[in-house]
């Protein structure tokens, strides 16, 4: 797999018919090591090694209803209370950090209601913190801590 623009991740893998898979510490199992899985994988533990994020309060591919339609959000970060906190929406490498990519979170928050999104391909990571319900927002500098969210 590429290397990313992350903190090196100690992921455990296993190979099965024919297919190689990682260990995902927050859901409890092994699932497809795809490009996107990659980036998951690797953002997570940046966030929980690096940030400070508790791992009890990280979520993976949340089931989302966006205008009838069930998505998934690929991580949703919570607070202590339970309430959604982090929208992180994953991309392959490959895949271009793009406006529209921003919106798919941006829709996914429409019902989680968090104070920030977070778009990444593992190479380019934008961060934007919601100023009100009217879906202004202001760019950040660097990803939040658990600290600045909690």
């Amino acid at each position: 797999m590429q290397q990313l623009n992350l903190p090196p991740a100690q992921l455990r893998t296993r190979s099965t018919e024919n297919r190689i898979q990682v260990f995902d510490e927050v859901r409890k199992k092994y699932v497809v090591l795809t490009p996107e899985e990659w980036v998951r994988q690797h953002f997570i533990h940046y966030l929980v090694k690096h940030l400070n994020y508790s791992p009890g309060l990280v979520a993976v591919e949340i089931p989302v209803k966006v205008n009838g339609l069930s998505q998934r959000a690929d991580i949703v970060l919570y607070n202590k209370k339970g309430k959604p906190v982090v929208i992180v929406e994953c991309k392959a490498p490959d895949v271009p950090v793009t406006r529209r990519v921003f919106n798919q979170a941006a829709r996914y928050n429409t019902q989680l209601k968090v104070d920030y999104l977070i778009v990444t391909n593992g190479l380019q990571h934008y961060c934007a913190r919601l100023l009100d319900e009217q879906g202004n927002y202001e760019l950040q500098n660097a990803i939040p801590t658990a600290g600045d969210v909690y």
